[in-house]
């Protein structure tokens, strides 16, 4: 079964940062963004440790994790429930899992580790105008909406 399948593939794409909730050893969660990450396969997502001790602290004592992403601007994306660990540069798997990350850095950023998580859980995530006014809700105006939140406009290449 492919977990991670083209619309999730599509709004990761979209998305700029994930969130990655964690859990340490008294139970306290931890949320962190994430700036370096890409869905390695149809289970799995990599996630770069750039500046993520505490991340990794509890990954070591407790695997099971949640990521989000979600598109600012339509305003969808997903959660993905699964377990992770972390792949230090001496691990034999490390540069497999590692080589979309170290393309997506270049020389900006150094991977102190790979967090390679497993996906068991896929839900989306959709603001809630879409299902308290689906017959005015789209992702047209919702676009609309965070671009005149943000103040931004499409650049040329999206203008009609």
């Amino acid at each position: 079964m492919t977990l991670l399948h083209e619309p999730v593939q599509e709004a990761a794409r979209r998305s700029v940062l994930c969130w990655l909730a964690t859990v340490d050893a008294d139970g306290q969660p931890n949320v962190s963004p994430k700036e370096v990450w890409a869905i390695a396969d149809n289970a799995h997502v990599v996630v770069a440790n750039i500046a993520s001790p505490q991340s990794v602290r509890n990954i070591a004592h407790q695997q099971k994790v949640c990521l989000s992403f979600v598109d600012v601007f339509v305003q969808k994306g997903f959660k993905l429930v699964g377990t992770a660990r972390e792949l230090r540069a001496a691990d034999p798997e490390f540069s497999a899992w590692a080589a979309p990350l170290l393309s997506m850095v270049g020389q900006r950023f150094a991977i102190q580790s790979v967090l390679v998580l497993r996906v068991t859980t896929v839900n989306p995530i959709v603001a809630p105008s879409y299902r308290f006014y689906p017959d005015e809700t789209t992702e047209a105006s919702q676009v609309a909406s965070a671009m005149r939140t943000y103040k931004v406009q499409p650049s040329a290449q999206e203008k009609p």
